[in-house]
């Protein structure tokens, strides 16, 4: 469990094919106090450490997870990095899984005094569980979402804004138009589409 409060912005150093991809990636987490086996956020996907050293730790990513998130397992690849969710810790962006829901494409990035304005395009699977003021996770990092609109296609676009500090200290703030990103929806959403599947079928 993680909140999309991302602490640490990591580098792929090495990418080994070994059937399911082996990745190192640099931090600046003391990795003393991360355990083999804890689970890392890294952009949005929830991944187990399998192997670390100071400075770095490496998970192992499925041809599952690699087919169904945005291309970013390469070299030099920045990634979002959060550490799982502990008893007692401040929850200061909203409920995140680590579970990517689908890949959705910038639209179209605008200044807005030193904020950047950002409109995404979502597949129709998750067009119906976005809503206006609701929170979505993209590559990790948790966001509100400010406006939908709904296409002809059964598609949608929406659009969030990134203060500065999110820019800074977050990989949003390279963002580039037609870029794609990790979306998750949030977790009632997610027990909406489930109860709504169930209603379908009977």
């Amino acid at each position: 469990m993680f909140t999309g409060i991302i602490t640490d912005v990591g580098t792929i150093e090495a990418v080994e094919n070994r059937g399911d991809l082996r990745i190192r990636i640099a931090t600046g987490y003391d990795m003393a106090t991360v355990d083999l086996g804890a689970s890392i956020a890294c952009s949005g996907v929830c991944l187990t450490v399998v192997d670390k050293g100071p400075g770095w730790f490496a998970v192992d990513v499925s041809h599952e997870t690699v087919s169904r998130t945005a291309a970013q397992w390469s070299d030099g690849q920045k990634l979002n990095l959060e550490r799982a969710l502990r008893v007692g810790d401040e929850l200061g962006g909203h409920i995140v899984t680590g579970h990517v829901d689908g890949v959705g494409t910038v639209l179209g990035i605008c200044p807005e005094g030193d904020s950047k304005r950002i409109g995404i395009a979502v597949p129709a699977a998750l067009a119906p569980f976005i809503a206006a003021k609701g929170s979505i996770t993209i590559d990790g990092v948790s966001l509100t979402v400010n406006e939908v609109a709904d296409q002809p296609d059964g598609t949608a676009h929406f659009a969030i804004n990134l203060i500065p500090h999110t820019q800074a200290v977050t990989t949003l703030g390279a963002l580039a138009q037609d870029q794609a990103v990790n979306l998750e929806i949030d977790v009632l959403a997610r027990y909406l589409q489930r109860m709504e599947a169930v209603r379908g079928q009977s």
